[in-house]
């Protein structure tokens, strides 16, 4: 058996209307309702946020009686730590900054390497003394 098709087209025809093109009907109080609606979301974000802040309160208080407790300490304040540590220098580092060299110590240097030099000539013998000194 076949059915006939039935076509429904009670509220069809007010869809149809602005599909086509036609005006919307527009509600005077539209505006309203929606500036209402952005203030309760508005209104319902703040309360979250300040929910959310107060649980963290709660939560840093009881980490820091578990730090005090343990003798711990936070990750910022061990890398300040660290990072002082590192900006002294210590005596004795292999890292320590090097000292300046006064002037004219590079000239003494190779004054005592002649004397040096002048030391062991004169413990050599004689003919090697004079091979060295031409």
């Amino acid at each position: 058996r076949e059915r006939p098709m039935v076509l429904c087209c009670a509220g069809a025809t007010k869809d149809m209307g602005k599909m086509l093109g036609g005006e919307e009907e527009k509600d005077p109080d539209a505006q309203k309702k929606e500036e209402e609606r952005q203030e309760a979301l508005r209104q319902q974000e703040e309360e979250r946020k300040a929910k959310h802040a107060r649980m963290e309160a709660e939560r840093e208080k009881v980490r820091q009686q578990i730090r005090d407790k343990y003798g711990l300490k936070k990750k910022e304040e061990k890398e300040a730590e660290e990072k002082a540590a590192l900006e002294q220098p210590c005596e004795g580092s292999l890292t320590r900054p090097k000292k300046a060299i006064p002037a004219g110590c590079g000239d003494e240097e190779e004054e005592e390497e002649e004397s040096i030099l002048d030391t062991v000539l004169k413990y050599l013998p004689g003919p090697l003394q004079d091979m060295f000194k031409k």
